[in-house]
């Protein structure tokens, strides 16, 4: 006797496969926002900033990024 459980999770018999772990959409805004972090750290750097506040400026334009670009972008 087999149990016929349809269960929301098994991924296995869908013919489209399992779901991506990011959509494209959350891939887009994240890595936009890690290029704002990158930039605004590196510029913060090359301007005679410490290490530690450039790491910090960059994080702090990451943060600000997301939501802004989630905003715009969809």
């Amino acid at each position: 006797m087999t149990d016929n459980v349809n269960d929301a999770t098994d991924h296995a018999s869908s013919p489209a496969g399992p779901d991506p772990l990011l959509t494209p959409h959350t891939a887009l805004v994240l890595l936009a926002a890690a290029f704002i972090g990158l930039v605004t750290g590196g510029l913060t750097f090359l301007a005679g900033g410490p290490a530690a506040g450039a790491v910090l400026a960059g994080l702090t334009g990451f943060g600000g990024a997301v939501p802004v670009l989630h905003q715009m972008i969809g």
